[in-house]
């Protein structure tokens, strides 16, 4: 059997080592159109940066260890031209000579990936504007970077590689604007969520420019760069990094006659089979399912490649193996914090039809009395009436990877909110609580769904009806450093003492620090005849997300209240 895989790096090379460990006899030629094989892409920003300091470590194969490895034929500098699928053959051109010739293929694997989109604006292929998705790209980058020393740098775009990008930028030591069309980062997240990734980048040197729409780059004759933006004062740089998203490489797949899916990317089967059944396709340019909703989708991350090209490699093998789908789980540095989500936002759920809740909650990375605890804020989707996790969103210094892997798990396994709750998950006071914040998110969940606590979201609170009245739980000091105008004010201790200033005709909507202190507060409430709801996140999200501010993270109980 002779196999050609077309592309490496994660689904291209991870194919073409699994089919050589199934098959010692097989044909294998992978050829890549760039001088490199198998990399860690997701690491270039950090060599830029200089976390990441030797050129090597970026390589995690090359074309002789390959070779020497698996007996692998890999060709780089050489790019497929065409696919002639009647006579199983592909057209290569050699990129160092310019050559042409045919090769023979029985079952051809296709992961050209996905290109970095670049928009038809005026000035785009500026010396001084880059991209960032191949290797040659970061080098490129590095050198001009060492080379011209800059000062300024303007990121177009706030997804993975432009936050990546600016915080790299940042550490080396330039002035970094970041210029985002939406009106938040990270499309992953939702926009409540993204709000503090919004103060913790301002809070690190970054200027942020949200709704904010580029028209045109150009070249200054000091040889700096100008960026218009529409409505706003033209910003300069010495530099300018393109990190508006990636686009399927469905081209060679368009021309040979294969069935496309969305963005012109590839259509596949659950086996990675196109509509030509000698042909698979892995990778970025594949269209796949969403794992959660069963829509088609486009997810370019790491982990669904690889295992997409594990998965093309046993079927051609003759292993029955299936891809279920991928639900997008990703995780990002943010200079401290880490930011990590997986499944549906509430846009995504709402965009799918799917009636979603949600519960905020802000719990302590281990048990508080041990030293170096620090806080984080969860968001937890729940579909209303079942309780059946769909997604969440993950915001911290330390343990938010841990969390979002546990709730990734417990989406994949079509876990509920009891599910959650019975997680029998390591616990010792360095690492984490008894109470696991996972757990918690269940038993919140399942208060809601049980009707132990009614719900609202600052988007309530901060506009009560005339029948509504907002009351604060927090202690005596920490009203006095901030409260929601308005509000009520009665420290939980001292509730019970207080009930009769309240109003029994209008309904009491009761926050705290992180929304801990309010439920008790609600099931007193509740039990004496009052009619309340709790509101989510409490005060500390209401700062992130309505003030701009940062909330104090270290040596801070899960109630809020600092240490």
């Amino acid at each position: 059997m002779k196999v050609v895989i077309i592309g490496g790096v994660a689904g291209g090379a991870t194919a073409a080592a699994r089919l050589r460990r199934l098959d010692e006899q097989a044909e294998i030629i992978m050829i890549e159109r760039t001088g490199y094989v198998s990399y860690a892409n997701c690491g270039l920003p950090y060599f830029i940066g200089g976390a990441i300091t030797e050129r090597r470590k970026l390589t995690l194969q090359t074309p002789e260890s390959f070779h020497n490895r698996f007996r692998i034929d890999v060709r780089v500098r050489q790019e497929v031209v065409a696919i002639a699928r009647a006579a199983h053959e592909v057209i290569v051109r050699d990129l160092e000579t310019g050559e042409t010739y045919a090769e023979s293929y029985d079952k051809l694997i296709l992961s050209p990936g996905a290109r970095a989109v670049v928009p038809e604006l005026p000035g785009v292929d500026a010396e001084r504007l880059f991209t960032l998705r191949t290797v040659e790209d970061t080098f490129r980058i590095h050198g001009f970077v060492e080379r011209e020393q800059p000062r300024s740098a303007v990121v177009v775009g706030a997804g993975f590689i432009g936050l990546e990008m600016a915080e790299n930028l940042r550490e080396r030591g330039l002035d970094v604007t970041v210029v985002q069309r939406g009106g938040h980062v990270m499309p992953s997240l939702d926009a409540d969520m993204a709000a503090i990734a919004h103060n913790h980048l301002r809070n690190h040197g970054i200027d942020l420019k949200l709704d904010a729409n580029v028209e045109a780059f150009e070249p200054q004759a000091d040889g700096s760069m100008l960026t218009r933006v529409e409505g706003s004062e033209p910003l300069s740089s010495d530099m300018v990094v393109l990190a508006v998203g990636v686009a399927p490489e469905g081209t060679l797949a368009r021309e040979a006659g294969l069935e496309l899916g969305i963005r012109g990317s590839i259509a596949v089967d659950e086996h990675m089979r196109t509509s030509d059944e000698d042909i698979y396709a892995v990778g970025d340019a594949v269209q796949v399912k969403n794992f959660v909703t069963g829509d088609d989708a486009l997810i370019a991350l790491a982990g669904p490649a690889n295992k997409q090209g594990r998965i093309a490699a046993d079927n051609i093998c003759g292993i029955e193996s299936r891809f279920s789908g991928s639900q997008g789980s990703s995780v990002l540095k943010l200079f401290d914090l880490t930011v990590a989500g997986t499944g549906l936002t509430e846009v995504a759920a709402r965009a799918a039809g799917i009636e979603a809740q949600h519960v905020v909650l802000s719990p302590a990375s281990h048990a508080t009395y041990y030293p170096g605890s620090s806080s984080m804020t969860m968001k937890v989707l729940f579909e209303a009436g079942t309780g059946r996790i769909l997604g969440a969103q993950a915001i911290g210094m330390d343990g938010v990877d841990k969390r979002i892997d546990v709730l990734a798990t417990a989406i994949r396994a079509h876990m509920d909110a009891t599910d959650l709750t019975e997680l029998d998950l390591a616990y010792a006071p360095p690492y984490s609580s008894a109470k696991d914040p996972v757990n918690m998110a269940g038993y919140l969940i399942e208060n809601i769904l049980e009707g132990r606590v009614e719900q609202v979201d600052w988007n309530r609170a901060i506009a009560p009806a005339g029948d509504e009245v907002v009351l604060d739980t927090r202690t005596a000091g920490e009203y006095a450093r901030g409260a929601v105008d308005g509000a009520l004010h009665i420290p939980l201790d001292e509730l019970r003492e207080h009930l009769d200033e309240l109003p029994r005709d209008k309904r009491l909507l009761v926050y705290c620090q992180s929304g801990l202190r309010s439920y008790v507060a609600c099931r007193i409430l509740a039990q004496h005849g009052f009619a309340c709801a709790n509101v989510a996140g409490g005060y500390g999200f209401y700062q992130e997300t309505r003030l701009d501010a940062e909330r104090r993270r270290t040596d801070v109980a899960d109630c809020g209240v600092a240490l």
